[in-house]
């Protein structure tokens, strides 16, 4: 049987993998997902496509992570882990058995937008509560250590993702990943998923501090905005280096060095 603290640290952690996992395949199989589902003759149109999408899905984290917050004031970390996990596995799913453009059309495209619009709100959701959820339980004496640990999820996500692309191109003739064996990695989303909840599943709630606040937006953005925008900047540095090394590096030597 699994210790609690094991169970908390996994049940905090597998969010995350899944997050990244999915964040890094889906660059690494950029120019590949363009090609699926946009008509475009012109390969630079069909990868800008790609990133267009792909930016939708970033915009949705913040507007994922507000109503997240509001769930896990309002029901407990538990419920709000759960509606962010199930709306990340079914979608990353969805997105592996999706048929593209010479199926469905100008469909493909627009439920392949829909499917990130989920994905980026799950995850604005699930990266957050996930280290709030953590944190809650380290106590006052192992705050950094838990928030280190929960990134570190996030990392191994974007590892275990990127090897798994890699993996599949070196094993795999360009035609064959192309017909539909690129989809493999998004399919791992949904038993990944259902991993999570269970182990989510006989975890506690975290002990919780002070009252719930009726308008928390407002109370950061009036008492706390320049802390915001001093986060929002640190952020940004790994943010940044990330989507270039992991997402647009990928596709970069790909198209332009073959």
């Amino acid at each position: 049987m699994l210790s609690e603290k094991t169970r908390i640290v996994g049940a905090s952690a597998i969010g995350n993998v899944l997050e990244w996992f999915d964040f890094a395949i889906y660059g690494y199989f950029a120019i590949t997902i363009g090609k699926t589902f946009f008509p475009h003759q012109d390969t630079v149109a069909q990868l800008l496509s790609t990133f267009g999408v792909f930016a939708i899905g970033c915009l949705m984290r913040p507007l994922g992570s507000l109503v997240s917050g509001s769930i896990g004031d309002r029901y407990g970390r538990h419920a709000a882990l759960n509606v962010s996990m199930t709306g990340m596995a079914f979608s990353t799913f969805l997105v592996g058995i999706l048929p593209g453009y010479e199926t469905l059309g100008m469909l493909a495209p627009i439920l392949l937008t829909i499917l990130r619009v989920v994905q980026g709100l799950a995850i604005g959701g699930e990266c957050p509560t996930a280290f709030i959820f953590m944190i809650e339980h380290a106590g006052p004496h192992r705050r950094g250590l838990a928030g280190a640990m929960a990134t570190g999820g996030g990392t191994a996500g974007i590892l275990v993702g990127s090897a798994v692309g890699a993996l599949l191109t070196a094993l795999l003739p360009p035609d064959v990943l192309q017909d539909w064996r690129w989809r493999l990695p998004f399919l791992l989303g949904l038993p990944v998923g259902f991993l999570g909840i269970w182990l989510r599943r006989r975890v506690p709630e975290p002990p919780r501090t002070g009252d719930v606040v009726a308008a928390p937006v407002r109370e950061v953005l009036k008492h706390h905005l320049p802390l915001l925008f001093r986060l929002a900047g640190i952020a940004a540095l790994g943010a940044v280096t990330f989507y270039i090394v992991f997402l647009y590096l990928v596709s970069w030597l790909q198209f332009v060095d073959g």
